[in-house]
């Protein structure tokens, strides 16, 4: 099992998310975790930063979902950056088309409160948590999830 995990500050963050990019690049669902407040967002908008994403990074809490996009490899790849926190139910994730978005083979899905339909992700996944560790450092541990 693959693992990686990093301790930084605000002011390290974009450092951090080049390192945890070059462990979790060949993963195509990052699945965030962490309560309220700890940061999944703010190293999201750093892992856009690092990645080249020009769109707005913000948080889709009421929209459930937003798209980005970054030049891979000469292409414009996709990036679906989902916030789960106010679905009621896997059912209620599959009905708002959050399930296709995870399913396109050629997109990037970042998902902030997977564990609101968890029954939805698909093998693999790299399972982030994201905790604080006092008012200025977080504690970032991601492993892969292979089934």
């Amino acid at each position: 099992m693959a693992a990686f995990q990093v301790t930084y500050s605000l002011q390290e963050i974009n450092t951090a998310a080049q390192q945890f990019w070059q462990f979790a690049h060949s993963c195509r669902i990052l699945a965030f975790s962490g309560e309220m407040g700890a940061g999944k967002t703010t190293f999201i908008h750093a892992l856009c930063e690092e990645l080249g994403v020009t769109d707005a990074v913000s948080s889709p809490t009421f929209a459930l979902i937003n798209e980005y996009r970054f030049p891979k490899q000469g292409k414009e790849q996709i990036i679906y950056h989902m916030d789960w926190y106010r679905l009621r139910d896997t059912e209620e994730a599959i009905n708002a088309g959050l399930e296709d978005c995870l399913l396109q083979k050629d997109a990037y899905c970042f998902v902030e409160w997977p564990e609101k339909a968890l029954d939805i992700m698909p093998h693999p996944y790299m399972w982030i948590e994201i905790s604080s560790e006092g008012p200025n450092e977080r504690k970032l541990t991601a492993i892969l999830k292979q089934s």
